[in-house]
């Protein structure tokens, strides 16, 4: 079952192959525009945070290229079945209701990834050149730390979504989360550019495991035994993410049994 789902979700990402390739067009745009914002912040200094231009360049590179698989503008799927009263019926599938979302949203992720996030890497890297893990060790830890990033921000997107089960309009909530998921996660600017003491409240949330380790590792600002602590401090926050998660999910259809859904 939960093969089936992830492969369907996969599926539906090339329904609308023109969407994908206008949507791939803005997204290249906007990384155009990323890239001179910070080369202009380097100006004639070689490095900045532990970052070479060269890095900045693969920081964009890669943060337009996960901009959908880890859907960091926003994602409401599961709030709206709460509203239309949907989840009753996905209650009824051979399978933990938490387990089919991630199944479906990993297929979701992945179709992204390969519709998306690899020609944006091409692009980058026919245009400006990009730096790659160093070695078969770096890139099986980047591998663990790209799908750990995808597990920790789908629990961190359900988390949110689960307010529709205490409110007729949790879209506000929704909105409010990912503009705190954007720049926490390091899509706004590398965290390491941030002054050490919000660097340091941002080490207390999840958000930097949804993106920024991953970008850290790839580029090699995190390396060595740092990086297998990088590695261990996303696998906390997906466990953690996880449990609150259930708990969440199991008080809300609590709520909805209570309310006659």
């Amino acid at each position: 079952m939960p093969w089936a789902v992830t492969r369907l979700g996969f599926q539906r990402q090339f329904a609308y192959p023109q969407a994908a390739l206008w949507g791939l067009i803005t997204n290249s745009f906007f990384g155009l525009l990323r890239v001179a914002v910070l080369l202009a912040l380097f100006g004639t200094r070689p490095q900045v945070a532990g970052y070479t231009p060269q890095d900045a360049i693969t920081y964009t590179g890669l943060t337009q290229a996960f901009i959908m698989a880890f859907s960091l503008f926003g994602w409401f799927d599961f709030m709206r079945v709460i509203h239309r009263g949907e989840v009753t019926s996905d209650l009824l599938r051979p399978a933990s209701l938490l387990g089919f979302w991630a199944a479906q949203d990993a297929g979701r992720a992945l179709g992204q990834l390969v519709l998306r996030g690899l020609p944006m890497l091409l692009i980058f890297g026919l245009i400006w050149g990009l730096n790659w893990p160093p070695g078969p060790l770096a890139w099986v830890q980047v591998a663990l730390s790209v799908l750990l990033a995808w597990a920790c921000g789908f629990l961190f997107r359900f988390l949110v979504n689960c307010a529709a089960f205490w409110s007729p309009d949790a879209v506000g909530f929704g909105r409010f989360a990912w503009a705190v998921l954007g720049l926490g996660c390091g899509f706004l600017m590398p965290l390491a550019f941030f002054p050490e003491g919000f660097r340091a409240v941002l080490a207390w949330t999840p958000f930097p495991a949804m993106l920024n380790t991953t970008v850290e590792l790839w580029v090699g600002v995190t390396s060595g035994a740092a990086a297998w602590t990088a590695l261990g401090t996303q696998l906390g926050w997906t466990v953690a993410l996880l449990l609150a998660c259930q708990v969440t999910l199991r008080a809300g259809l609590r709520r909805l049994e209570v309310a006659g859904g």
